[in-house]
């Protein structure tokens, strides 16, 4: 992490942390299931409905951070996961954030948007990580 990403006082600002949320959710699609990224260009589209972090330690830069996303839910056209937030640069690697955010799948029609279920490689691709809490 980078001084960028600490307010006035040096630690992490909170909105960052939500902003990880999405980089971790981006990167895997681009690893696991590119071609649900190709169809976001073509009318597809995975509509945040609810996101949210508690915070149980302080981040500060230069600290490493580990981010853990785990699917704890795949349903029609709803996906939701966790996200752990650990800092690792010490001993024993501390649990500073829990975050979580669910979506939902959707197309763009002419009526606007209609829920469509969760596609076939996204499906696949997110299956091997489902971890009902």
């Amino acid at each position: 992490m980078t001084l960028e990403e600490t307010n006035l006082v040096g630690n992490v600002y909170f909105a960052h942390y939500v902003r990880w949320q999405g980089h971790c959710r981006e990167r895997f699609l681009a690893e696991h299931a590119p071609d649900v990224l190709a169809a976001l260009s073509d009318g597809f589209a995975m509509v945040t409905t609810a996101c949210g972090c508690e915070y149980f330690g302080e981040l500060t830069a230069n600290d490493v951070v580990e981010l853990r996303m785990t699917l704890t839910e795949l349903d029609g056209n709803r996906v939701a996961m966790a996200f752990d937030y650990f800092r690792t640069e010490i001993a024993v690697p501390q649990l500073v954030a829990r975050g979580h955010q669910a979506v939902a799948c959707m197309t763009r029609g002419p009526r606007g948007l209609e829920a469509v279920p969760v596609p076939g490689g996204l499906r696949a691709a997110l299956t091997p990580y489902l971890n009902i809490q």
